[in-house]
């Protein structure tokens, strides 16, 4: 089945629209404190041990020495991975969708980093090129039809993305259920579990001249995320 451009356009839209909310306007302190040292709920250092992991996993794929490379990142929240790239060297774009954690991140990131932090679509063709993308828990928020969108978008202007998606387990679906229990301010935006096996052969048909070169999932209490690495044939 074809599916109609259009409406996908508009749904992906509508997603950045609520995150653009849920950030800026629901939940900016509570992300804030998430991704510092503060003390936090039972729930929420599980999700922060969950992260910590999987940027230190992202980075681990990414070249130690990166002097002379660019990179994008892209759904960057408060920077950690942004920061931790330009201390390897690169020349970092990072862009989000909240102008809250843009705001953080700037204060965060020491002055002499070579980091030019945005707020916009991360799919857009006037961010230019990379030698690498990387798009920690942005692409979690969107169902496989506007993953492979963007990962479309980004292909053309990339030698290597990196990025995670939620995987679709019935352990991970049943835990987002049981999650609509607990108060808000434990709550994460609207995650789309989707089917590892179904992206996969999605990515390969959509874009034969890309090599799924790694995926690994990392799960820490209620943090379950799937990291996958591409490369350019």
């Amino acid at each position: 089945m074809m599916l109609d451009t259009s409406l996908a356009s508009n749904r992906y839209q509508q997603s950045r629209s609520r995150l653009e909310t849920y950030f800026d306007k629901t939940a900016r302190k509570a992300w804030e404190d998430l991704t510092s040292d503060v003390p936090v709920s039972g729930i929420r250092a599980t999700v922060r041990a969950g992260r910590d992991e999987m940027r230190n996993l992202l980075l681990s794929n990414l070249p130690v020495d990166m002097r002379g490379m660019r990179l994008l990142d892209a759904g960057c929240g408060t920077g950690a991975l942004a920061i931790a790239a330009a201390e390897r060297g690169a020349e970092v774009l990072a862009i989000d969708v909240s102008g809250g954690l843009i705001d953080i991140a700037r204060k965060r990131a020491p002055d002499h980093l070579s980091i030019d932090w945005r707020v916009g679509d991360m799919r857009s063709h006037s961010l230019g090129t990379f030698d690498h993308v990387v798009a920690m828990d942005s692409l979690i928020h969107y169902d496989e039809a506007d993953i492979l969108g963007v990962l479309k978008a980004w292909s053309q202007r990339a030698k290597e993305v990196l990025f995670t998606f939620a995987p679709g387990t019935p352990m991970l679906r049943t835990m987002h259920f049981v999650g609509k229990a607990f108060p808000k301010s434990d709550r994460s935006p609207a995650i789309l579990p989707v089917s590892e096996t179904k992206l996969s052969r999605e990515i390969e048909a959509a874009l034969p001249e890309w090599k799924i070169e790694f995926t690994q999932r990392v799960s820490r209490g209620f943090y379950k995320s799937q990291a996958m690495g591409m490369n350019r044939l």
